[in-house]
């Protein structure tokens, strides 16, 4: 009787163990809130002004490697809104971009597009410090587990004051909200999500600003497309954050008028 009840349980821990997804691919739907701040008295104008933009991507993941990268039909990485006298394009960053990570070796390298130039962008993938909760839920038919955590963030902020644009960097503290499949054994997530929680991240949300959730799963992927981008200039993410600086400085030098979204 114990050599049957032993085999059953090695039987049917042998199943759960089988039934744990490693590879696959995720797609998630990215809704970001757009923070201009315009001014003078227009009220046609400040109207036009979108609240928020969608998008979508693909994690790829297999092998402890994963790549993300945009859907090819996301649409164009450029809004343009205003009334008469004014125009405004908003350069949303990461429709062209890919990122690549090896998960063993904690690294990762992106591809990043920026003003028609490429770039290469090696770095260690930087683990937050989480806190884990009981609280679970479920998303896509896998049971996800809460996960907290908090980051600080610099950015640029612009702003248009009859006519004149101003730039002033700020530092932003964000409270992370994750939830990771525990079905899903792999350091897999969005963005910079990746080699953080152990199970795939299929949401998070950056206080009130950025959420990304799973919106699709599954368990067949091409594996020869999970490999490291080429075909830009290599550099380090301090002398890339240096670079994009130097151009937006340019660019308003130059009388052009874009806000970017924060990564």
């Amino acid at each position: 009787m114990k050599r049957i009840a032993l085999l059953l349980v090695l039987t049917l821990t042998g199943s759960l163990l089988w039934a744990q997804q490693t590879q696959g691919r995720i797609v998630y739907e990215r809704t970001s809130k757009l923070r201009i701040q315009i001014g003078g008295d227009n009220p046609a104008f400040s109207n036009a002004i979108p609240q928020e933009r969608k998008d979508r991507f693909e994690l790829l993941f297999a092998n402890n490697q994963t790549l993300w990268r945009a859907m090819p039909d996301m649409g164009e990485d450029e809004m343009s809104f205003g009334g008469e006298g004014a125009q405004i394009r908003l350069v949303m960053p990461g429709s062209q971009d890919i990122s690549f990570s090896d998960l063993p070796e904690m690294r990762k390298v992106d591809y990043r597009e920026l003003f028609g130039k490429n770039f290469l962008v090696a770095d260690t993938i930087n683990r937050l410090n989480w806190k884990l909760s009981d609280e679970t839920k479920e998303i896509l038919g896998h049971k996800c587990r809460k996960a907290t955590s908090s980051r600080t963030q610099a950015s640029m902020r612009m702003n248009n004051d009859n006519g004149v644009i101003t730039r002033q960097e700020v530092t932003d503290t964000l409270e992370i909200i994750a939830w990771f499949a525990t079905d899903m054994p792999v350091f897999a997530g969005p963005l910079i999500y990746q080699g953080q929680l152990p199970g795939a991240v299929l949401e998070v949300t950056e206080g009130d600003r950025v959420s990304i959730v799973a919106v699709e799963i599954s368990d067949k992927v091409d594996t020869k497309e999970i490999k490291e981008p080429k075909g830009g200039k290599k550099i380090t993410q301090a002398e890339f954050v240096k670079e994009r600086e130097k151009m937006m400085k340019e660019m308003q030098e130059n009388g052009g008028m874009q806000f970017r979204m924060r990564n």
